[in-house]
């Protein structure tokens, strides 16, 4: 299922690190193919994409989310 989330792209420096998004939902792992451009620690965004139920992730900050597009909001 595609869910439409808003919030800050994150740095975790939890273990080797991750990329999160932290939301009003909670926060999302974003998965290591994350399109060009998301990966700017807080940017506001609003992303696509779907929670992967079939990854696993050492990181565990939260669910992990595959973006399939993102928007900038705001400047």
């Amino acid at each position: 299922m595609m869910l439409t989330l808003e919030g800050t792209v994150e740095k975790s420096t939890l273990g080797m690190g991750a990329w999160a998004l932290r939301t009003e939902q909670g926060t999302y792992e974003i998965m290591k193919n994350a399109p060009e451009g998301l990966l700017k620690a807080g940017q506001q965004v609003r992303v696509t994409g779907k929670v992967r139920d079939d990854v696993m992730s050492i990181a565990m900050i939260g669910p992990v989310l595959e973006v399939s597009g993102f928007e900038v909001m705001g400047s």
